[in-house]
């Protein structure tokens, strides 16, 4: 059952990334790329399979965009400011 899963999420990797690649040179859209607001979501939608299935067999791209150390972040300012009522 594991072979089965690895092999669809590989196979769906690999479509994702051929279609991120325009294989198709722009004639295969799912949704062409100068439909207003819409255009760019089966890109969206590609890349976000992509990114999962590289997860899953265990490459994690979201390090890339974590800060370095969490520790040397300054603590925010705040104040503490009692309001009395009148």
């Amino acid at each position: 059952m594991k072979l089965i899963r690895d092999l669809v999420v590989l196979g769906s990797g690999i479509v994702s990334a051929l279609y991120l690649l325009n294989m198709g040179f722009g004639i295969v859209e799912i949704i062409p790329d100068n439909t207003p607001i819409f255009g760019n979501l089966d890109e969206a939608a590609a890349t976000a399979l992509l990114i999962n299935c590289l997860a899953y067999f265990g490459v994690d791209l979201g390090h890339l965009f974590k800060r370095k150390d969490a520790s040397t972040k300054p603590a925010p300012k705040t104040h503490d400011i009692d309001v009395e009522k009148m």
